[in-house]
């Protein structure tokens, strides 16, 4: 073998419940694993797709309700907003307690759904 002998690869920043295991594993189950974790992958992502775009259909307003931002001079374009993605940003009503309604931005990043405040949806 000489000098050529490969370092072993440093782990990624994952739980030592996810490293240990896979460190005792032979090559081939290693493989094996990779490959079904490059497919379960590929599957989570059209799931975290699918399940945005059921809730931007429940949530996103209509038209009859973009209409009262035009009329209220509210900007419903995203980049107008700070850290609002310009794709994959709808609008939402959020009601944070009984009677209290907001417009926000809301998307998906990663995991987790991030929302942005815009107004009020009657302002007094």
């Amino acid at each position: 073998m000489g000098n050529d002998v490969p370092q072993k690869p440093s782990p990624p920043d994952l739980p030592s419940y996810v490293i240990d295991p896979l460190e005792s594993q032979s090559p081939d189950r290693l493989e094996r694993i990779a490959a079904y974790a490059t497919e379960l992958a590929t599957w989570k992502r059209v799931q975290d797709e699918l399940e945005f775009e059921r809730n931007r259909a429940e949530k996103e307003i209509d038209k009859d309700e973009l209409e009262k931002f035009d009329e209220r001079e509210i900007s419903t374009d995203p980049a107008d907003y700070d850290g609002v993605p310009v794709s994959g940003a709808y609008i939402t009503i959020k009601e944070t307690k009984p009677g209290y309604r907001y417009y926000y931005w809301q998307w998906r990043e990663g995991d987790c759904w991030e929302n942005e405040y815009i107004a009020p949806v009657n302002p007094r």
